[in-house]
């Protein structure tokens, strides 16, 4: 009778342990499912980009290439009328940033010519050109020698 107790209660203890330990398993596994889902890129996260011509480079959520203005000044817009209409200003708010840059680096100005916020990095202003029309395109890279592709080891002078 001893022996039967004992091993009843042998096997209560397993029981008990092995519920135990499921839970702890299944508290972890959906730990691990948030924290999963908070290191994805949020949607409207901007992203770093690679193409073999130019490498890495930054692009907006949809994948658009973002550029600076070599005439910019920091804080300053020098690309209106028929330069903004091929080269639209970049004017999301409330984005991530993919690894490798700092969020502190990204602010907005306000255009003089129209009045409208336009985000900036390292105090330059973000543009997209008109030509490119999907996520990869970088058709502005070099353009009169004066737009670029921004990456994070740009300088701007």
């Amino acid at each position: 009778m001893k022996k039967g107790i004992f091993t009843l209660v042998i096997l209560s203890i397993i029981l008990v342990l092995a519920a135990c330990g499921k839970s702890a398993e299944e508290k972890t596994g959906a730990d691990q499912s948030a924290q999963a889902q908070t290191e994805q890129a949020p949607a409207d996260s901007l992203q770093l980009l690679k193409n073999e011509k130019v490498g890495d480079y930054l692009a907006d959520p949809q994948g658009k290439a973002l550029y600076y203005f070599k005439k910019d000044e920091a804080g300053k817009s020098n690309c209106s009328g028929e330069c903004l209409a091929n080269w639209p200003a970049f004017t999301q708010d409330n984005f991530a940033v993919p690894d490798g840059f700092d969020k502190k680096d990204f602010d907005t100005i306000t255009r003089e010519d129209n009045g409208e916020k336009q985000v900036t990095y390292k105090g330059f202003p973000l543009y997209y050109f008109a030509k490119d029309q999907q996520k990869g395109d970088v058709n502005g890279q070099g353009v009169k020698d004066v737009w670029f592709v921004v990456n994070s080891e740009t300088e701007f002078k």
